[in-house]
């Protein structure tokens, strides 16, 4: 599946970009020593892992770090890649064999400085928006990727569920929710039944190649975007905001 644009695979140009670019190069190479190196396959330093994935999408430049995470595939090879490369499996799942409770994923994000203010921030710039056709505003899709990706390397780390869709969701599911089913579903339906989200994902599919160009555009800070949506949302709980969110259009 290791072919480049010309036979279709995307998520090799947007490898080989990164590569042409020092500072992506770099901060790739610290996630791959971590996440998928021989040492970290038998034995999987999750934080770690976790900690120089966080580095990559915050500090790499977006346009790059972006286009190895959100890059469109048509194949199965393609999308297997793109699905176990740059989500690595020791960042996603585990430690156990089978996914947790989303509740479980939640309450460990609530209490986690490193994930609670992130999961805010994605809530905050992926809100769908009823007026617009494909749930997000033309000003909104950005936001949302970013706040998406800032999400990886956290204890709710969202990936491709299969490959054969562009489908996200965070690795757990509702099965043992009991009465708070619907909560569950809820915090599940941010990544799985998210119009602005997977608007936003399929215009930047859209917009390939173009945004390979603009690599050396200069970027605002992601960390200080992410600080003024946090500010804005201080003292709200999560659970308050997840009925916004759980909008009929998204059922």
């Amino acid at each position: 599946g290791s072919v480049s644009s010309a036979g279709g695979n995307r998520c090799v140009d947007a490898a080989e970009a990164c590569t042409a670019d020092a500072q992506c190069q770099r901060l790739r190479s610290e996630y791959v020593a971590q996440c998928l190196s021989r040492a970290a396959q038998e034995g999987c330093p999750r934080a770690r892992c976790r900690r120089a994935l966080r580095r990559f999408f915050a500090r790499g430049p977006p346009a790059l770090t972006h286009a190895l995470l959100f890059c469109p595939c048509a194949g199965s090879a393609c999308a297997e890649r793109r699905r176990q490369t740059f989500v690595p499996s020791c960042a996603f799942s585990g430690p156990g064999p089978a996914p947790p409770s989303c509740l479980e994923s939640l309450n460990f994000c609530q209490r986690s400085r490193v994930c609670r203010p992130r999961l805010l921030a994605f809530q905050a710039s992926c809100t769908p928006a009823p007026s617009a056709p494909d749930g997000c505003l033309r000003d909104q899709r950005a936001r949302c990727l970013r706040a998406y990706a800032g999400l990886v390397g956290t204890a709710i780390t969202p990936n491709y569920v299969d490959n054969v869709s562009a489908r996200v969701a965070p690795w757990c599911d509702c099965g043992a929710s009991g009465n708070r089913r619907e909560d569950c579903e809820a915090f599940r339906g941010l990544f799985t039944r998210n119009r602005c989200l997977d608007g936003a994902i399929q215009a930047f599919a859209r917009g390939w190649p173009p945004v390979l160009l603009d690599q050396l555009k200069p970027q605002g800070d992601p960390e200080h975007s992410l600080l003024q949506v946090v500010r804005a949302l201080e003292g709200r709980s999560l659970l308050s905001i997840l009925p916004v969110l759980a909008l009929p259009a998204l059922l």
